[in-house]
């Protein structure tokens, strides 16, 4: 990224731009990243294509003003770290399921970003999460407004990150390149068993709490309080999106009956 590109992406993301990779400021960067950027899978559901290359990436989250889902948004804000002199390496994770069985590989994708006091994990791609970096190494709890955080050695090497003492996904230590997440990406984009292409979701964090729009409800969680509103028609959906998000549609994004795609 070039120093104009990142002067765009701190303007979308309302954060300065920092005098040193500290991790400080990682943690204004990751918090302002996660209130401005919406995780987001509209382009699955608008048959807009995911590419996961620098240029698309950053067009898509600076001049088009979206957001994404995990490859997409840490891939990115990777980019964008790394511009402003972090040292970052790209890191494959599984997910835990309800029942604590582990997802494929390259289900998630994370990064481990290094700082002047440390190293840290950054994630800014998991919806609902830690507002901040969690450290790693600590061997300790990390409190965070989301909850009670921990980076714990796995077997092999691995780090599980756990959440209020529920393990949330185990993370592989082997560096990987963005273009290692296409196949998933692609799979998460089109499988008819995958969860993105079943369901409808655009959040973002806010300094209270969460707005999500699903479909026509739009939830607001501020400060412990759940409230659910239903929008009546597709203007008042459209408006949601603009409003909340920043997100000018054309149409709304509806899910449809998945369909046999080519691997691109």
């Amino acid at each position: 990224m070039d120093s104009a590109a990142v002067g765009h992406y701190l303007e979308r993301i309302g954060a300065p731009r920092v005098a040193a990779p500290t991790g400080g400021a990682l943690r204004l960067l990751h918090g302002r990243h996660l209130e401005a950027v919406p995780f987001e899978n509209l382009s699955i559901h608008l048959g807009e294509p995911i590419v996961l290359t620098e240029d698309a990436l950053v067009d898509k989250v600076t001049a088009r003003r979206r957001g994404g889902f995990c490859y997409e948004l840490n891939g990115v804000f990777s980019f964008l770290l790394t511009a402003l002199g972090y040292e970052v390496t790209l890191l494959a994770a599984r997910v835990f399921g309800d029942g604590g069985d582990l997802g494929p590989p390259f289900d998630h994708l994370v990064l481990e970003v290094a700082a002047e006091e440390g190293r840290w994990l950054a994630d800014v791609g998991f919806g609902d999460h830690s507002r901040g970096p969690l450290r790693i190494g600590t061997g300790g709890p990390q409190a965070d407004p989301a909850g009670m955080f921990e980076v714990v050695e796995a077997a092999g090497g691995d780090l599980d990150v756990v959440r209020d003492g529920r393990p949330r996904y185990r993370v592989e230590r082997r560096p990987r390149a963005l273009e290692d997440f296409v196949p998933t990406c692609w799979w998460q984009a089109t499988s008819p068993d995958s969860w993105f292409r079943r369901s409808l979701v655009c959040t973002r964090l806010t300094p209270a709490g969460r707005i999500t729009l699903s479909g026509n409800r739009l939830i607001r969680t501020e400060n412990g309080e759940r409230g659910e509103t239903v929008l009546e028609g597709d203007e008042a959906v459209l408006d949601a999106y603009a409003r909340e998000f920043g997100v000018a549609l054309s149409r709304v994004p509806v899910v449809a009956p998945p369909e046999k795609r080519s691997m691109p």
